[in-house]
């Protein structure tokens, strides 16, 4: 495989001629020309009501209903664009979801979720509240005796938590906080092989793969998922979010949102009431067109995008955890949160606190960073508020870790202007 070409990728992005240097992009990356291109298009050309049958309208609609879910579908490997639906967050196509599944969940069925973004926990935990059922916490666990905050999500600790009452199981694909890939397919397929020996009935299984996504191409067919979601504007696109419901799923759990009169009772248009933004739904074919032109021609194949794509963040993430995970700064009592080595299973996402008799606060370490200027970092709980809560007694809910998140149209030479910034904090 060709090298990673970072010039030609920051040519897409025109944000990145000012010079900043985006280090907060777990909370939001930046977009490509070719998405404001069709912003721009269809607001200007296309912008009417869908459905009629004069000209204007029949290729609004196409563009909205057709080629965005079309694309969409790319991402997900789904069977098919009806799979596919489009809302304004993850958390609200989540919401949708556990909307819809309403009627099919009973008093006394088992939720499993875990300590992660709130996107893919709260919505499971108000179901559970309004229908009765009970909520189980698969928890990330320390995996080094040197590091209490080097967490992750282990199958040994999910498979105990399995009942013959175990109805929805939600988790990540990867941490926003410890940046962690979880092994989806090997989680499910012991989750389903359990349950079954247990005696449940019926497993759904939802995967947040927002902090996934940017860095690794979903495959919803061989996960076996019902759900999975993900939002564009973390994926180089606008504001706005897609969600995959499984079809056979989408027929026998989900009870239509949208109004009583519209027949969508077997596609994922069932869960989308009100609809989206169009123009941005539109826009999201710019940013898989865009990860397609990362992969060489002809094929311009996701796969060898994604490959490039994790290839490259390793150049990112190997010095900023050299750096962190140092024995000075061990000493110093700077600790990553999540896994501390860097490899395959291991996005820039990195997160870390400084604790011990010279602790410093993440607002003060993120402090230093906004009054050089130049540079964007982020501290806090970043909605993944149990895990962070969860730490340490010594870590304050609202100060939290310490958050810098690459994606691969950032550089080694941005890499190394964080890390040194970092060297004066940690000396003063």
């Amino acid at each position: 495989m060709a090298a990673f070409d970072v010039a030609k990728a920051r040519a897409h992005f025109p944000s990145l001629k000012s010079g900043f240097i985006f280090g907060d992009n777990a909370g939001g990356s930046q977009v490509t020309q070719g998405v404001v291109d069709r912003i721009s298009d269809y607001l200007l050309n296309t912008n009417v009501q869908l459905g009629a049958d004069y000209s204007v309208s029949v290729e609004s609609t196409r563009r909205a209903m057709t080629e965005a879910p079309t694309e969409a579908a790319k991402l997900f490997n789904a069977a098919s664009p009806d799979e596919i639906v489009f809302s304004h967050s993850s958390t609200m196509n989540l919401e949708n979801v556990a909307r819809a599944l309403e009627g099919d969940i009973k008093a006394g069925d088992e939720f499993i979720v875990t300590s992660e973004h709130e996107a893919n926990v709260g919505p499971w935990k108000k179901l559970a509240a309004r229908r009765g059922a009970v909520i189980k916490t698969w928890k990330a666990m320390p995996t080094s005796e040197e590091n209490p905050y080097s967490l992750s999500l282990k199958i040994a600790e999910l498979l105990p938590l399995v009942t013959p009452k175990t109805r929805i199981v939600a988790f990540t694909a990867c941490s926003n906080i410890l940046g962690s890939i979880v092994p989806v397919k090997a989680v499910i397929a012991a989750l389903r092989a359990d349950a079954k020996a247990k005696g449940a009935p019926k497993v759904e299984v939802s995967v947040d793969c927002v902090a996934y996504a940017p860095h690794r191409l979903i495959d919803v067919q061989d996960w076996d998922v019902d759900f999975a979601v993900f939002s564009f504007y973390k994926v180089y696109g606008p504001h706005i979010s897609a969600l995959y419901v499984r079809a056979a799923t989408l027929r026998a759990s989900l009870t239509p949102l949208v109004h009583h009169f519209l027949n969508y009772e077997h596609t994922a248009y069932k869960l989308q009431p009100g609809g989206p933004s169009y123009e941005s739904a539109y826009a999201t074919t710019g940013a898989i067109a865009y990860l397609e032109s990362l992969a060489p021609a002809p094929a311009h194949d996701l796969k060898q995008a994604f490959a490039g794509i994790a290839a490259h963040e390793q150049t990112l993430v190997v010095p900023l955890l050299g750096f962190l995970t140092h024995p000075a700064q061990r000493a110093r009592g700077v600790r990553v949160v999540g896994e501390e080595q860097p490899g395959p299973e291991r996005v820039p996402t990195v997160s870390f606190v400084v604790v011990g008799p010279k602790r410093i606060r993440s607002r003060d370490v993120v402090g230093v960073f906004d009054r050089r200027g130049g540079i964007g970092i982020r501290f806090g709980h970043f909605y993944a508020y149990t895990l962070v809560r969860d730490l340490s007694p010594e870590i304050d809910i609202e100060d939290g870790v310490v958050r810098i998140s690459f994606v691969h149209y950032n550089t080694v030479e941005e890499v190394n202007k964080v890390i040194e910034i970092l060297k004066e904090v940690f000396a003063a």
